[in-house]
């Protein structure tokens, strides 16, 4: 498949959301919700179906989708599999947290850092959008104690602020943890915001995190979901009759961040592993007893995406399971919300069932199931991505003591830039 039909069947997805959206509310309700949205500083967790409904919510997710589509094909991104792994992780943070109004300044800030280097916005494009990781701080900056013109600037200019330094810092947190965590820039974001929460503080503006979780929804969502995954499965054997053959190239090959199952093994490959990698996930839920709500559901999504770039079976089944023999060890029940969305992104550490095994995957998972539960709390709900910044806490101290100790591997410290082609 060519980039263009690629980008067709990403269309399709974000109008699949539209549909759906407008399936599951009234006109009305949409219109009141996407208010609602928009004027929410949706720090960690604001279930956008929980405060403004799921159509509104699904409605929020194709728009910002379909404005990331938009983007990085008018940018000139060729379709990858780190463009895939984009699309997901704004399709599904806009479930809970991104709204097609806070992500903007951050965007525009990554243009301007483009602009101010002379290079083209293309070598920044899909950064930007996964920099809008911060986009809380921009609602928290605009909307604390009621929007006024004063704190509609300030949140412009931490927003342009935020997206000018993400850009050289995302590259630099890669070469850290040496491609072992796929959400980079969720480390990246998590050092900055714990440098911006303690000036907010200071200057009087003290953000908090949030709790807005809906549980009401789950049948509802489960249906639509269930026909997604059944596409997914069904049209890779469509395209590719001999899609298995590739699909266990795939499932077998080990690598690290960048590693473009899109670019190696085909769209039919990959769009059989997004069923499955999302299948698991919803298997996680469905048996810890959680529920479909917009951040399980925009969790997904993120696995889904990331399926083209490092998520297979093998590599996240072993995280998971390691997540699930923490949370029955420590005091937290397995399908609280912090929990169980641990349990669905901690599969950002699949690198590390590849690089080192097996067992020191589900060991890595047992980590992350403790240290996620309370990195985050300095951050207080500004960063999105608080496992992917919790995970490179785990891979970094993991990655250097581990290669010291298992003689048949050697620590390489990585020269590329972030989502730079493995080629």
């Amino acid at each position: 498949m060519g980039s263009r039909l690629i980008y067709l069947v990403l269309i399709i997805f974000s109008l699949f959301l539209l549909v759906t959206g407008a399936a599951l509310s009234s006109f009305s309700e949409i219109i009141e919700g996407l208010r609602t949205i928009i004027t929410s500083e949706s720090t960690l967790i604001t279930d956008y179906f929980a405060i403004a409904g799921p159509g509104a919510a699904l409605i929020n997710s194709a728009i910002v989708t379909l404005i990331s589509i938009a983007l990085l094909y008018f940018s000139r991104e060729p379709a990858r599999g780190s463009t895939l792994m984009t699309i997901g992780c704004m399709a599904g943070f806009s479930l809970f947290g991104k709204n097609f109004v806070n992500i903007w300044p951050i965007i525009i800030g990554n243009w301007l850092y483009a602009l101010c280097h002379r290079e083209h916005f293309l070598k920044h494009t899909q950064v930007a959008l996964l920099s809008t990781a911060l986009s809380p701080l921009v609602g928290f900056m605009a909307l604390r104690e009621g929007a006024s013109a004063e704190h509609l600037l300030m949140a412009l200019f931490a927003g342009l602020a935020i997206g000018f330094v993400m850009p050289p810092l995302a590259n630099y947190t890669y070469r850290i943890h040496n491609g072992m965590n796929i959400y980079n820039t969720g480390f990246a974001a998590g050092l900055l915001a714990m440098i911006l929460v303690p000036i907010v503080t200071a200057f009087g503006a003290a953000p908090e995190s949030a709790y807005y979780w809906s549980t009401e929804y789950h049948n509802q969502t489960l249906i639509y979901l269930l026909v997604l995954l059944l596409v997914l499965l069904v049209m890779p054997f469509l395209l590719d009759r001999r899609v298995l053959s590739s699909y266990r190239k795939l499932v077998l090959s080990r690598g690290h961040l960048p590693n473009d199952y899109l670019e190696k093994f085909g769209a039919p490959a990959v769009m059989l592993n997004t069923a499955l990698c999302g299948g698991i996930g919803l298997a996680y839920i469905l048996i810890t007893g959680g529920v479909l709500n917009g951040a399980t559901l925009g969790s997904l999504f993120v696995i889904m995406g990331c399926s083209a770039f490092g998520k297979n079976p093998r590599n996240i089944i072993p995280i998971m399971a390691g997540v699930m023999v923490g949370g029955y060890l420590n005091t937290w029940p397995i399908n609280a919300p912090a929990p169980l969305i641990a349990g669905l992104l901690c599969t950002t550490l699949a690198p590390i069932t590849d690089y080192f095994g097996t067992v020191v995957g589900m060991f890595a998972g047992f980590l992350h199931s403790s240290v996620v539960l309370y990195a985050g709390s300095p951050l207080a709900g500004l960063n999105l991505y608080n496992n992917g910044f919790s995970a490179d806490l785990v891979a970094t101290v993991l990655y250097p003591v581990l290669t010291r100790f298992l003689k048949h591997h050697r620590a390489k410290f990585e020269t590329r830039d972030f989502l730079e082609t493995s080629k």
